[in-house]
């Protein structure tokens, strides 16, 4: 039992004049084990004590069929029942019941669904595939990025009213980064930027929440959510910012994503898109965590999203 509290004594334990036994290593290592314990155990409990005096605030959209969760390009929300408590009564409308006594849903979902994270392989490829902006952050799929990259310090920046033409983004620039830092101060390494443009507004059921992305990217009849530019992203990310949300639609433009999406996910950053109810928070003073579904090869999972204040 003792040997397993640290490393076991073998021939070349050092018995000379002036050293330990290699029982007294053992003894030495299962006191200093216990004391890491002992501090891990009493240093938990300001965490929760802290956390608990907290608010918590839900800043994820709800997903269902009837509401804008999905992009209308890709494969649509499906959430239907495959078996039901038991038979209530006959009928094409009855429940069906193939198993009972319990109930349980099947779910059709895009990986981009509702609120979600954007992996670095959603449009970084891989080595080797010979396309462009091909690297080595294509290989890190949603499983294979840090849980500490979606926790941090929030810096909330305020998104003036922008205006653009049916079918595009206006887009935020440095200056309004710079505006921002001039009085917040500025941006710190770690912190999870959170652009708050109220986009999130639209996101309502039926007709209505085609505002959201269907009258931009599939009609072109109106406007679509802000979104920063590539010279925002690069400037943000030098600040060493390694996760970026927003609560509108998408990180990148409706006009087109992808190079503000390379300027980040190249570089190991990531993405949290879709989010709501950012105004609710403090421009600095939350934390925020966001805490994806764990699909192995994954270029992005929906997840909960929540802040502490």
């Amino acid at each position: 039992m003792l040997a397993r509290c640290g490393p076991r004594p073998t021939a070349h334990t050092p018995r000379g004049p002036g050293t330990r036994s290699g029982i007294g290593h053992i003894l030495e290592a299962c006191a200093s084990d216990a004391a890491r314990r002992r501090a891990a155990r009493e240093n938990g409990k300001p965490i929760v004590s802290e956390l608990s005096a907290r608010r918590v605030v839900d800043l994820s959209v709800p997903v269902a069929e009837h509401l804008p969760a999905s992009w209308p390009t890709h494969v649509p929300f499906q959430h239907q029942t495959y078996t039901w408590y038991g038979r209530t009564h006959e009928g094409a409308d009855a429940p069906e019941s193939r198993l009972g006594p319990y109930a349980t849903r099947w779910m059709a979902i895009d990986e981009h669904t509702g609120t979600h994270v954007d992996a670095p392989s959603h449009f970084i490829p891989p080595p080797g595939s010979g396309l462009d902006f091909a690297g080595a952050w294509g290989e890190v799929d949603v499983d294979g990025v840090p849980l500490a990259q979606l926790i941090g310090p929030a810096a909330v920046i305020d998104v003036p009213l922008l205006e653009s033409e049916p079918g595009t983004s206006p887009l935020i620039t440095p200056d309004v980064v710079h505006a921002w830092e001039a009085e917040h101060g500025e941006l710190r390494p770690g912190e999870i930027v959170l652009w708050r443009t109220g986009w999130d507004r639209h996101y309502l059921p039926g007709r209505a929440g085609d505002a959201y992305l269907r009258d931009a990217v599939v009609h072109g009849s109106a406007p679509a959510w802000p979104a920063p530019s590539v010279e925002t992203i690069e400037l943000v990310i030098g600040r060493g910012v390694r996760c970026l949300g927003t609560d509108g639609a998408s990180m990148g433009p409706a006009q087109g994503g992808q190079a503000v999406h390379v300027a980040a996910l190249g570089t190991g950053a990531v993405f949290v898109e879709c989010l709501a109810g950012l105004a609710e928070l403090p421009h600095r003073g939350a934390t925020f965590v966001f805490l994806p579904l764990k699909v192995l090869g994954a270029t992005g999972a929906p997840g909960r999203a929540v802040a502490f204040l």
